[in-house]
């Protein structure tokens, strides 16, 4: 075998670990949003949350190994999309169901699988609409964005008491899986000059977020997500004009 043909094929079987590489973090979020299920039931709400946390990790960094591998494909883009129904649709619906909307008859069980069903709706619409919308907002509220906020909420609830209302519980689950079907546009941050401007600085503030949550995560990550929420609706409202006349980053067909 000459050389040449000896680096190609070291070549090829290189390609192939670097394909599995990605889906692998998938295959691992996946499995934490299988666990976090199987802790609800146990009734471990706080270890299933931070599995769909964890799970959360792995979805950040899938696809950009993907792309720093330079493997995206068609497949890893559908099998991470049936992976985040997984995490961020079946486990945080159910670990919800299970702490706060058993005891709610059958309209706990009919908003449970709403959040779920809208969480795929948003997952399918954003697959067929990839190369249609802007990098720089998400349509709706992305799914992951969405766990977060009924995890959450559960952590929150759980360490401190609060919210001890059942028509709160099925309002809130409701308002989350409005957000993930609606057009609302939230920042994406991902071509955001800002954040090229200031990168050392974000990285220190990244730091020192990451630390908050692992120290108060039940406050801090509520309160994170509750004001990325408030403030991509706000900031809607007031430009929504100019979203209308796709002046910002949409359509305007893709304004409600």
């Amino acid at each position: 075998m000459s050389t040449m043909e000896t680096t190609d094929k070291i070549n090829t079987e290189s390609k192939k670990y670097h394909f599995i590489l990605p889906n692998l973090f998938t295959a691992l979020n996946m499995g934490c949003g299988f666990f976090a299920v199987v802790l609800a039931i146990k009734g471990e709400y706080y270890k299933a949350c931070f599995l769909v946390g964890v799970g959360a990790l792995f979805d950040l960094f899938d696809g950009r190994v993907a792309r720093w591998t330079g493997t995206q494909s068609t497949f890893g883009e559908q099998f991470d999309s049936l992976s985040d129904l997984i995490s961020f649709g079946l486990a945080p619906s159910m670990i919800f169901y299970l702490k706060f909307l058993k005891n709610t008859g059958r309209a706990g069980i009919v908003f449970a699988f709403l959040y779920m069903l809208c969480g795929a709706f948003r997952l399918a619409r954003f697959n067929a609409n990839i190369s249609k919308t802007s990098s720089d907002f998400f349509q709706g509220l992305p799914i992951p964005g969405a766990a977060l906020g009924m995890i959450s909420f559960i952590l929150l609830s759980t360490e401190t008491g609060i919210f001890h209302f059942k028509g709160f519980y099925l309002f809130y689950v409701l308002f989350y899986a409005f957000l993930m079907v609606s057009t609302i546009p939230f920042m994406s941050f991902k071509n955001s000059s800002m954040v090229f401007r200031h990168k050392k600085k974000i990285l220190l503030l990244s730091i020192v977020v990451l630390a908050s949550i692992i120290i108060y995560e039940e406050i801090i990550l509520f309160s994170l997500i509750s004001l990325y929420v408030l403030a991509s609706i706000g900031y809607f409202l007031m430009h929504r004009k100019k979203f209308k006349e796709g002046l910002i980053g949409m359509d305007d067909d893709d304004i409600l």
